[in-house]
């Protein structure tokens, strides 16, 4: 059953891939119809005074998908298209994430329908504290502990923890994640998701005996993952061929400069729309490039069954949620791409969340060292366990990482009961 307020295409996606995945465990029907719904959603209408006096509204959301095996966790987008039924999928995902890594949180996610770079500073300080506001009472350190995604910055998480501070009367810093290091951010946060989208696909490129200093590398979407892993991909060796946002992308074969292509990005707008550092390519010639490895680090399903016959890599990084659909997924196996799932590939920044969340609870705070080494240990573990019951189990990595969040959440809810 879904809900008709959840009812859009992302949300069947999450659920489809959660039948599929509790259908191989014979999951008890009971636990199966508690997990495919969210715990708790709020729709929030934030009123916003604009720099011309006009009051504009707009519509936010926090979702709260379960929390048996501790707070929920899960990022804040700004969005124009986000909406009620990709925010629950996104919380789903994250609770399978969380699960899948061994961290002790629940999922939840939130999301404003808004386009940020359309409104000044003023105006996203307001927005930010207005919703913050709003969403208070389901938000706390040991509730439900939100963090930067798309469209949310360091700057934003800042002002929700000033936002919940000031409505308690005192300073807490573990209200949220990803905040700036004055606060109680924590070393390698920003770098974390991209990190760990390199770890992992250096595991996978071991494990098919593939060599890093041959390798291709594409990646789509140059958000904090999608640059971060580019940059990161290049400090390993590896080639990147090419990089997109939303304007498009560039190419060379021979390799992009990804230092001084980060360099200008910065300097020149955050878009490649006039850039001539590479030749000039769109997203979808970008998703069909002969490669070794592909990152889509982008947003939910961009590689469809329309698409998923010309992709041509051996490895398939997913950085951003969802971009792989249940059709492009059959045809890329297929194919025998090998697929690091999104709640495995991209766990790297929930990981580091949780670190940062650990220091800002017991007031002591960890090097940068300390911080890569955990997050390669935790990541690494967790795609060779992945890995192993992929090959026991006879699944696809997707199953194997969904069939595995799924248990360990199940038998949560098993352990704790039904209440009353």
């Amino acid at each position: 059953m879904v809900v008709r307020e959840l009812d859009n295409h992302t949300f069947r996606l999450a659920v489809a891939q959660f039948d599929q995945a509790a259908e191989r465990m014979n999951l008890d029907p009971n636990l199966r119809e508690r997990l495919k719904l969210p715990e708790r959603s709020l729709l929030v209408n934030v009123p916003v005074r604009m720099d011309d006096g006009a009051v504009k509204m707009f519509a936010g959301y926090r979702v709260q998908h379960d929390s048996s095996r501790g707070p929920s966790k899960g990022g804040i987008r700004y969005h124009p298209d986000a909406n009620l039924g990709e925010v629950a999928a996104l919380a789903m995902w994250m609770t399978w994430k969380c699960a899948l890594a061994g961290l002790p949180y629940g999922g939840a996610k939130g999301g404003v329908q808004v386009n940020p770079k359309q409104l000044s500073r003023a105006e996203l300080q307001r927005l930010t504290r207005r919703y913050a506001a709003a969403i208070f009472p389901l938000i706390g350190p040991d509730k439900d502990v939100p963090a930067p995604d798309v469209g949310t910055d360091p700057q934003v998480m800042a002002w929700m923890m000033d936002t919940y501070s000031m409505q308690v009367g005192y300073a807490v810093p573990g209200v949220v994640t990803g905040k700036p290091l004055s606060i109680g951010g924590s070393l390698g946060r920003e770098e974390a998701t991209g990190r760990g989208v390199v770890d992992v696909t250096l595991e996978a490129m071991r494990h098919l005996k593939l060599d890093i200093q041959t390798a291709t590398v594409a990646v789509q979407g140059f958000g904090n993952v999608g640059a971060n892993t580019a940059r990161i991909m290049a400090e390993t060796g590896a080639r990147v061929v090419a990089v997109s946002d939303v304007s498009g992308g560039l190419y060379n074969a021979k390799g992009l400069a990804i230092p001084e292509l980060l360099a200008w990005y910065r300097a020149n707008g955050q878009t490649f729309s006039s850039c001539t550092m590479g030749d000039r390519i769109t997203n979808e010639e970008l998703l069909a490039l002969d490669c070794t490895v592909l990152v889509p680090a982008a947003l939910s399903e961009q590689i469809t069954e329309a698409n998923a016959a010309k992709i041509s890599c051996r490895i398939l990084a997913e950085g951003a949620n969802g971009p792989t659909t249940l059709e492009a997924d059959r045809i890329l196996t297929d194919k025998g791409v090998f697929i690091i799932p999104d709640i495995l590939a991209n766990s790297g920044g929930v990981i580091v969340s949780y670190f940062e969340w650990v220091q800002d609870m017991q007031r002591f705070f960890w090097n940068s060292l300390d911080i890569r080494d955990r997050l390669h240990e935790i990541i690494t573990a967790a795609f060779h366990r992945t890995l192993q019951f992929s090959r026991q189990r006879g699944v696809t990595m997707r199953m194997a990482a969904l069939m595995s969040g799924i248990d360990k959440v199940a038998q949560a809810h098993l352990s704790r009961g039904l209440y009353p």
